[in-house]
């Protein structure tokens, strides 16, 4: 099946250290910034398990949710980030921001980091429901939830 089916897809940005920055701290940033993609693309990685959910069961006006996880973005442009974007009518999407930084996911047990990234999955799809029902688009969003939460199992 083509990617294109997946109702979900991951996107990832990680905030490089400033070049002035001390080799230690660089060091960290790229550190964890290629644990994190392990995370979404990894042997583990939740991307796998969101590509068994395909937008043609959900409706036909949401083809595309993209969570876009920052990593350690820096402070302007985290407050520039909306909790959840506009939705494109033209390309039947919506993307879905998700900071991610020292204090809620790399401090934490591997464990606790997919805990997160469920929760953060499931908050945003709350989120993503609000979207659907103000623009009136032909989404089932519960039956969506409802089946996230049993491929996450």
């Amino acid at each position: 099946m083509s990617d294109t089916e997946n109702i979900f897809g991951c996107f990832v940005s990680i905030t490089e250290a400033d070049p002035n920055a001390s080799q230690e701290i660089r060091a960290l940033a790229s550190e964890q910034g290629d644990l994190f993609r392990t995370y979404i693309w990894g042997d583990k990685g939740i991307s796998d398990t969101l590509k068994k959910l395909k937008h043609v069961k959900y409706g036909k006006d949401l083809r595309l949710a993209l969570f876009q996880f920052y990593v350690n973005p820096i402070p302007i442009q985290e407050q520039n980030l909306k909790v959840i974007e506009d939705y494109r009518k033209r390309e039947k999407s919506i993307g879905i921001p998700i900071i991610i930084n020292d204090e809620n996911f790399f401090c934490k047990s591997e464990e606790m980091r997919y805990s997160f990234l469920e929760q953060s999955i499931l908050q945003k799809l709350d989120l993503l429901a609000e979207v659907v029902k103000k623009k009136k688009l032909d989404t089932n969003i519960e039956q969506l939830k409802m089946d996230f939460k049993k491929t996450w199992s």
